[in-house]
C-alpha cells in the first residue's frame, strides 16, 4: 500500500520537490506523536514481537539497553520535532541531528534529489538545523522519551576549521544531559573541509577535547555518555585502520559506518548522478557492509559498530548484522519502502 498509494502522493508534494515531501512527512510524524497511545499501538504492530513481556531482540551495546537494534539514522529528524512518534513505526532508538553550535540554514536549494530507479538519494543539505541550544530546549521539554536517543554533532559552516573543536565541545556541553550517546560527525561531504577531521591528528585532538569535556560534566553530576565516531565509506583501508587506532586510543565507544558516499559508480548514467552531495540508499549497501566487516575484523569485535547505509530490504540489515554490526540504522530505505520495511526487519531479527 505504501508504494502504491502513499509514496506517489508524497512524491507529488511541492511539484515533486523531495525536500517538501520530507518536511511534510516529518510534520505528519510530529502530529502522530501527539495522539495519545499512538506510539504504543504502532510499536506493537511494527516493532519487535514481545515474548513473555520482553523484546526477544533487545540488546545492550556500549552500556545502553536498546529495545530493538533497528534505529532511525541522523538526518531525518534533525531538530527532534517528532521524537514521540518514531517508536510507532518500529524504531528502537533514534539519532537526531546533525546539529551544530550555531543555527544555520544549510546549503542553497534544491539540495535533495531522488534517484528512484536506484532507490537512492543525493543530498547536499549542509547541516541545516536550528542549533544545539534550540535542540537542548526542545529535549528538555520532552522529558523521558522511553527509548535511547543518540545526538549527532557537527561543525558549523561559519566556524573556521581551526576552531572546529570548540564548536563540537559547545554542542556536547549543551546537550550532554539529554543524549544517551553522542555521534561525532566528521564525515559529511556537505560542509567544506569537514572530512579532513577524519585525519588522525585532527581526530585525536577533537576526541581528546570531547572526552575531557564529558569528564568534567560527569564530575559535575551527569552520567557518563558513550561517544561514537561516524565515518565515510570512501576511506581507504589504511585510513580506516589509522582512524581506528585513534578511536581506541582515545576511548571512543563505537563507530557508525557509514555516512553517505561521494562515489557515483552505483548510479552511473543517471541524469542526476552529477549532482554534488552525498549518495545514500541501495548503491551504498555493499560499501557499508565491507566497512563494517573490516572494522569488526580489525578490532576483533571489541569496538561496537552501528551499521547504516543501503538498507532497503530486510536482507540488507541482515548482511550488516552478519558483517559484525551490533545495531543498524535506516533512513533512505524508509523513503522508498515505508514503515513496512522496519516491521519486516524487526520480524526477521535473530
Amino acid at each position: 500500500m505504501y508504494r502504491r498509494v502513499v509514496r506517489p502522493v508524497l512524491y507529488r508534494l511541492g511539484r515533486g520537490d523531495a525536500e517538501v515531501a520530507h518536511e511534510q512527512t516529518l510534520n505528519g510524524m510530529r502530529l502522530l506523536g501527539r495522539i495519545p497511545g499512538a506510539a504504543a499501538a504502532g510499536s506493537r504492530l511494527f516493532g519487535v514481537p514481545a515474548r513473555r513481556g520482553h523484546s526477544a531482540s533487545a540488546r545492550t551495546v556500549f552500556g545502553i539497553r536498546f529495545p530493538s537494534p533497528v534505529g532511525l539514522a541522523a538526518g531525518m529528524d534533525k531538530n527532534g520535532i517528532a521524537l514521540r512518534a518514531w517508536p510507532a513505526i518500529g524504531f528502537g532508538f533514534v539519532e537526531v541531528g546533525t546539529v551544530t553550535a550555531h543555527p544555520q540554514p544549510g546549503n542553497e536549494k534544491p539540495r535533495l534529489f531522488r534517484l528512484v530507479e536506484h532507490e537512492a538519494v543525493i543530498n547536499r543539505m549542509g547541516f541545516n538545523n536550528l542549533g544545539s541550544e534550540a535542540l537542548a530546549a526542545r529535549l528538555a521539554a520532552y522529558g523521558d522519551l522511553g527509548y535511547p536517543l543518540g545526538i549527532s554533532i557537527g561543525k558549523s559552516k561559519v566556524t573556521p576549521l581551526e576552531e572546529a573543536i570548540e564548536d563540537y565541545v559547545t554542542s556536547l556541553r549543551r546537550l550532554y544531559r539529554y543524549g544517551d550517546y553522542f555521534a561525532v560527525n566528521v564525515s559529511s561531504p556537505n560542509t567544506p573541509g569537514l572530512r579532513s577531521l577524519q585525519d588522525a591528528g585532527h581526530l585525536r585532538e577533537l576526541l581528546t577535547a570531547l572526552h575531557a569535556e564529558a569528564a568534567s560534566l560527569t564530575v559535575a553530576g551527569l552520567a557518563p555518555k558513550p561517544i561514537l565516531v561516524k565515518i565515510a565509506p570512501d576511506l581507504t583501508t589504511s585510513a580506516i585502520d589509522e582512524l581506528l587506532q585513534v578511536c581506541t586510543g582515545t576511548g571512543v565507544a563505537g563507530i557508525i559506518a557509514t555516512n553517505t558516499t561521494i562515489d557515483r559508480a552505483g548510479v552511473s548514467g543517471h541524469p542526476l548522478a552529477g549532482e554534488t552531495g552525498g549518495l545514500s540508499g541501495r548503491p551504498l549497501a555493499e560499501m557499508s557492509a565491507k566497512v563494517v566487516a573490516h572494522i569488526h575484523a580489525e578490532t576483533g569485535g571489541a569496538l561496537p559498530v552501528i551499521g547504516v547505509g543501503g538498507i532497503v530490504e530486510p536482507s540488507d540489515a541482515a548482511r550488516l548484522f552478519d558483517a559484525g554490526a551490533s545495531l543498524v540504522q535506516v533512513y533512505t530505505g524508509l523513503i522508498y519502502r515505508g514503515p513496512g520495511l522496519i516491521r519486516q526487519i524487526n520480524r526477521r531479527l535473530p
